[in-house]
């Protein structure tokens, strides 16, 4: 049987008994409690408290019960502080094993709860739109699906080479940054256009295209924004196969759309006007995000896992 501590009820049950002179073991007959749990009451009372002081004794030696919190030293807090201001989550920075730091995971998020640690540098929390919301954009004519692609590459989610690609969008619609992100390195690329229009899409992706090696990436998966809609041409001009999610399913290319967040987090916020930048300025917000390891990829950074499939000699040509 489970032990439990005595009730307020039993506590005055026993002060009421005490006053009436009953013996010890009466009392905890009546209560059904052991004789030595009533006898430490008993013993209390004979000493001039009550019940009331008999439980607000046990509610302050209660407070010291359990495990004692954790507390990092000055290097560890130094160390941590300085990694979250880099952008790395709790789990990487236990996980990485840079530094020794003594305690899980689950510890150091419960520090950064307590606000121990700057709370803004971690994942978005949260929807950002509601139940029940339909999206009405991107409705093109013809597309190529992703029925299409599994066809195509019946083990896509194994093969490197896939990316996924969309636009974060400056202040007042009026500039665009194109992001693609390699699905099994995470690895992401930023491409400043001259604007946001589909010839502004294509003409600075058919650059970036003209500088890496050929047939390195095997297919793009767009979402279906009108900035796209010459994805024919980019296609057949850069040996690339190019798909797109269906309208208003942003999780058909989750990946692309939480490293969008990440950027905006990094440097690109929203409120931004993108078009007073340039493609080092955007290429140094991805490098960041890149050079920060991932739990997903045993704590690798994204580099890191690309490299392992790509020849050193070709990554400076791809950012």
């Amino acid at each position: 049987m489970t032990y439990t501590h005595l009730s307020t009820d039993e506590l005055v049950i026993i002060e009421s008994y005490f006053h009436q002179n009953a013996s010890v073991s009466k009392i905890s007959e009546q209560i059904g409690r052991a004789r030595q749990t009533v006898h430490n009451v008993v013993t209390f009372l004979k000493d001039g408290h009550t019940a009331l002081d008999f439980y607000k004794r046990y509610k302050a030696n209660k407070q010291r019960c359990g495990r004692k919190q954790t507390v990092l030293s000055n290097d560890q807090r130094a160390y941590v502080a300085e990694k979250v201001a880099q952008g790395w989550t709790p789990d990487v920075i236990v996980g990485r094993r840079e530094q020794p730091i003594n305690c899980s995971s689950r510890t150091l998020y419960r520090m950064f709860k307590r606000k121990d640690f700057d709370v803004s540098t971690l994942p978005m929390k949260g929807k950002r739109k509601p139940n029940g919301h339909k999206e009405r954009r991107g409705r093109q004519a013809f597309r190529r699906k992703l029925s299409d692609r599994k066809t195509d590459y019946p083990a896509f989610k194994e093969e490197f080479g896939h990316l996924e690609g969309d636009t974060i969008v400056g202040i007042h619609h009026k500039s665009a940054v194109v992001t693609l992100v390699e699905r099994l390195s995470k690895v992401i690329i930023t491409l400043k256009p001259e604007g946001r229009t589909a010839k502004d899409i294509e003409t600075v992706i058919n650059a970036w295209f003209h500088q890496i090696p050929r047939n390195v990436f095997k297919s793009i998966t767009f979402d279906c924004g009108k900035e796209f809609s010459n994805w024919q041409s980019m296609s057949n001009r850069n040996d690339i196969d190019i798909y797109f999610a269906d309208p208003g399913t942003p999780s058909q290319r989750g990946l692309n759309e939480h490293s969008n967040g990440l950027l905006r987090k990094d440097g690109l916020p929203k409120h931004m006007d993108f078009n007073t930048v340039d493609q080092r300025m955007v290429a140094s917000v991805a490098s960041k995000r890149n050079h920060i390891p991932r739990k997903s990829l045993n704590y690798q950074t994204p580099l890191e896992a690309f490299m392992s499939y790509m020849d050193v000699g070709r990554l400076f040509s791809l950012f």
